[in-house]
């Protein structure tokens, strides 16, 4: 007994000045339960959407990584138009084209006109920004004046902060409808879809499929004032938000028409987002028709200035009957992104099929049909179809719950495999090949 008493007070004394007893174990114990408290942790509603936020940043990070390879490997950026593909570095691609456009705007604000030109060919009225919807460029400023960064870097930070959150919101509605690892690899396609390169670039796609993607999880969940107000946001960003708008305000509708739903969720909220979801929209095309003096002005300048309007199916035509021969006789004519875009045109019937096998929410099918039919019913670069369908992530719930029954090993080949391709054909090919 006394041997052992001996042993604990020499252990506890060894080290402590003028033979003090050692405090040390005890605040280290302090310190540790203190750091266990304290330290940073994911609220537990966040930590289901890790896996699929990991796994959408890796695979666009391999991507983009591909695509610098491939970009200073060419070299043929250095020779570009720094508007038109080109840059003194590779990362200057990524603020090229549409981008170009969004820095403008975000720089020096609109000058609506419509400036009508001596030309008889497809554009007879001056391109100008007004075309380029204000709440992205909006965004890039505001970043730009609160952190300090340029406009170009708040333009990307922007971008590659939508599309977590856009990735997020994938999760979020797939893992409704066919459980959280089938949202989780759905948030993974996504990443590495045709197309998908924008998504870090300077471009307005990844926040319209963010604010898309939570109005449509917001419809099904019956929270319809978030949906109202996000469908009005969207409509601050792109015309293609007309389609989310139809989703929600057709949603709404039903519900409304249902003695049963509407008793369940009353008339308030349904209404509530039908009216307000169009008044962005509506707001933003009335403000151009109002500065340029004709109430039309906004669609004069897509349809004279940019060649793009609907015309029910006529241009995706005659790009198939070309295509099929190989011929390459039509506007804006790309060989590589066109036969890219034709294998995913032709391969929409059966994702349409295997989406409404799923059964799928009302708003989803809606909002996926609607883009379908805008995106090939409207003359626009055909190359671009790719990027065009990008917002159709509802495509990607039957692709998402088939490679969910896969295990471990095979989705890290699949998702290694398509993301090294990815930097290729989602990247490269639109940005460098063609015009996106």
């Amino acid at each position: 007994m006394d041997t052992a008493a001996d042993d604990t007070v020499t252990d506890g004394s060894r080290g402590a000045p003028d033979g003090q007893p050692d405090d040390r174990p005890e605040r280290s114990w302090r310190t540790w339960q203190t750091w266990q408290t304290w330290r940073p942790a994911l609220p537990d509603g966040a930590r289901p959407y890790l896996p699929a936020l990991v796994l959408y940043g890796v695979t666009k990070l391999v991507g983009l990584t591909v695509f610098a390879s491939l970009l200073k490997y060419a070299g043929d950026y250095k020779e570009k138009n720094p508007r038109f593909g080109g840059g003194a570095h590779w990362w200057d691609v990524l603020a090229t084209w549409d981008g170009w456009w969004y820095l403008q705007v975000a720089e020096h604000g609109y000058s609506p006109a419509l400036v009508r030109l001596d030309s008889d060919g497809l554009f007879t009225v001056q391109q100008n920004s007004v075309a380029f919807f204000p709440l992205y460029p909006a965004l890039i400023r505001m970043v730009s004046e609160t952190t300090g960064l340029g406009l170009y870097g708040s333009g990307i930070l922007v971008s590659v902060v939508s599309s977590f959150v856009a990735a997020a919101g994938i999760f979020a509605v797939i893992r409704l409808v066919a459980g959280a690892r089938a949202g989780t690899i759905a948030a993974g396609l996504w990443a590495v879809a045709p197309g998908a390169g924008v998504e870090w670039a300077v471009y307005s796609e990844s926040l319209f499929v963010a604010i898309a993607a939570w109005a449509c999880y917001a419809v099904m969940t019956k929270r319809w004032v978030v949906a109202g107000l996000l469908a009005f946001t969207a409509g601050l960003n792109r015309p293609t938000s007309a389609v989310l708008i139809g989703a929600v305000g057709l949603a709404a509708l039903v519900t409304l028409a249902r003695p049963a739903t509407r008793r369940e969720h009353g008339v308030r909220g349904p209404v509530y987002a039908m009216v307000v979801a169009p008044l962005g929209l509506l707001s933003y095309i009335a403000w151009v028709g109002y500065s340029t003096g004709e109430a039309t002005a906004y669609f004069t300048l897509q349809r004279e200035g940019w060649a793009h309007f609907f015309d029910y199916g006529a241009y995706t035509l005659d790009v198939l009957r070309n295509l099929a021969v190989g011929k390459g006789d039509y506007p804006f004519a790309f060989s590589t992104p066109d036969l890219l875009s034709l294998q995913l045109v032709l391969a929409l019937p059966f994702l349409i099929a295997l989406m409404l096998r799923k059964k799928p929410p009302l708003v989803l099918v809606a909002y996926t049909l609607a883009t379908i039919i805008t995106v090939l019913g409207t003359q626009q670069m055909f190359g671009n179809t790719m990027r065009y369908l990008l917002p159709a992530f509802p495509l990607l719930i039957a692709p998402a719950a088939a490679l969910s029954r896969l295990k471990l090993p095979s989705l890290v080949v699949f998702f290694s495999t398509a993301a090294l391709a990815s930097g290729w054909y989602a990247h490269y090919v639109i940005f460098e090949l063609g015009v996106p």
